[in-house]
């Protein structure tokens, strides 16, 4: 178990650095210069009214391909990823999901999709995800009622924006594990790559 924890944390590790430096060679030369440095936050500024062992909350919310999504589609289907960013064109943010591009087959291999949740409206985040490159997964804007998809989880932060949190639910639209990482940070990859492995295992 040691040897495989160590393994899955040095392959991530050298996919972040093979995508770091993809990004510096490919992205559009001005995509840096219009992300918004917020600077230092409040680490969390929210209360979970979700837990683990619970059925997550359904929602429907549009995606930026125009169509509507809904949590309770995946029922029977995937495993499900919720991943609340706090707002597009900020740094730590325009870094998670290209991240998650590259680590695609880990996803597919544990039968699991993301759903990429911001509090941002539909031309916002097709601007921001069109300077990112292609992303794989859905991406949703729980932009009206404002955030009231992040606020059922309770992941609304007091200024409008969102924690930066992970929800893993299962197959049967069981809540299975929970992630809310300090706002300034990229939460590890890891926690979702294991978090799924477990599923597989049960």
């Amino acid at each position: 178990m040691v040897i495989r924890r160590f393994a899955v944390s040095v392959f991530i590790a050298m996919m972040f650095f093979v995508h770091a430096e993809i990004v510096r060679a490919d992205e559009p030369k001005n995509y840096r210069e219009l992300i918004f440095e917020p600077g230092q936050l409040k680490p969390l500024d929210s209360e979970l009214k979700v837990r683990i062992g619970e059925a997550a909350p359904e929602f429907t919310l549009p995606s930026i391909q125009g169509e509507k999504v809904s949590l309770s589609q995946f029922r029977g289907k995937k495993n499900v990823v919720l991943s609340f960013v706090p707002a597009a064109w900020t740094p730590v943010c325009s870094d998670q999901w290209p991240g998650y591009v590259f680590a695609r087959k880990l996803f597919e291999k544990n039968d699991a999709i993301i759903l990429g949740i911001t509090v941002d409206n539909v031309p916002t985040l097709h601007s921001w995800t069109r300077q990112m490159g292609d992303l794989w997964f859905p991406v949703l804007s729980d932009f009206w009622p404002h955030g009231a998809v992040a606020e059922t989880y309770g992941v609304l932060r007091s200024n409008g924006t969102t924690e930066r949190a992970l929800f893993i639910i299962d197959k049967q639209g069981i809540i299975r594990n929970i992630h809310v990482e300090d706002i300034n940070v990229r939460p590890p990859l890891d926690f979702i790559v294991e978090s799924l492995a477990q599923l597989n295992n049960k």
